[in-house]
């Protein structure tokens, strides 16, 4: 139903929602704008129906996640290149909070947080050793927004950070000490030479399984993967098999190849393993500021006939 309160909305705009029948789903014909969730389940499957049956008004999708991977399909690819649709993202709206669960994931494993709450429920008194992240280097695969956030706050503790990007035309930034690339076998060096690594790259065909066995076999027995990305960027069945050899130290996980993680997985009783149910995004405001974004940023830009912020590149996904 259209809304009578428009008071969040461009002048000129009416919000529409759109049900699951048939005659809801009819509505979509006089659309111009499409606002999908990731909690949208069916929208891989959804989406490109919609179009072909109804798309010929739709101008523009926007999502309210920074990934893409639950809609992209070479399917969705091609409509959106027929119809003309462009398609934006969130991107940049969850970065600082996964910015700071991944400096918490490093302080877990340098403190030895696991052994000092053991301690602390036994009443033990027993003084360990401890390790600092200063001077320490951290690896980041994917040197997006997360990617240089993470960097920030790392940089301000005195780490080195690396960063694997697949765009070579940039060089240089701020908080990066030194930036590697495909074409230099970087992902591998990256591996050999970080203490603590960041994925926190897109699930697209390209990167699937980017971190391999081979990649994980390159770490030092000490180092710490955090994954912060999507799942299936990391080889799930080689890095338990790491962790659970000692070839790896750590790993904290938001992400993974199922969600939810089935409850008789592995990964749930490793001692080493710090696990979050993908939800380290998720702060009180978390919907209202990346709902925010489309309704005060974009929105009004899209009235004006301005280019969008955000947009995806549905070929490379995202």
């Amino acid at each position: 139903n259209t809304t009578d309160d428009e008071s969040v909305l461009p002048r000129g705009c009416s919000l529409l929602g759109v049900g699951s029948t048939a005659q809801e789903l009819g509505l979509i014909k006089d659309v111009n704008v499409v606002f999908v969730s990731p909690s949208s389940t069916n929208a891989k499957q959804e989406l490109p129906l919609l179009i072909k049956e109804y798309g010929d008004s739709l101008e523009w999708i926007h999502l309210r996640s920074a990934g893409i991977d639950f809609i992209h399909s070479h399917e969705l690819v091609e409509l959106c290149e027929q119809y003309n649709i462009q398609v934006t993202n969130a991107k940049g709206q969850f970065s600082s909070v996964l910015a700071e669960y991944t400096i918490m994931s490093c302080l877990y494993f340098a403190k030895n947080l696991p052994r000092l709450l053991q301690q602390q429920s036994l009443a033990k008194w027993q003084k360990y050793n401890v390790k600092e992240l200063r001077g320490s280097t951290l690896g980041i695969v994917g040197y997006g927004d997360i990617g240089r956030a993470t960097a920030k706050l790392a940089k301000a503790m005195g780490m080195n950070i690396l960063a694997f990007r697949r765009n070579t035309t940039i060089t240089t930034d701020k908080y990066c000490d030194s930036f590697l690339n495909p074409a230099n076998g970087g992902l591998h060096e990256l591996m050999k030479r970080s203490d603590y690594v960041l994925c926190s790259a897109p699930l697209t065909r390209e990167t699937h399984h980017l971190i391999d066995a081979t990649a994980l076999s390159l770490l030092q027995p000490h180092a710490v993967l955090i994954n912060v990305g999507r799942g299936p960027v990391v080889d799930q069945n080689a890095m338990v098999q790491n962790l659970q050899n000692g070839k790896l130290a750590g790993a904290a996980l938001d992400v993974f190849d199922t969600e939810p993680l089935p409850s008789n997985h592995p990964l749930w009783k490793l001692p080493n393993v710090l696990l979050s149910p993908h939800n380290m995004d998720q702060t009180p405001t978390f919907m209202h500021e990346a709902t925010d974004f489309f309704l005060d940023e974009n929105l009004p830009r899209f009235i004006l006939q301005k280019t969008l912020f955000n947009p995806v590149n549905m070929q490379q996904g995202y």
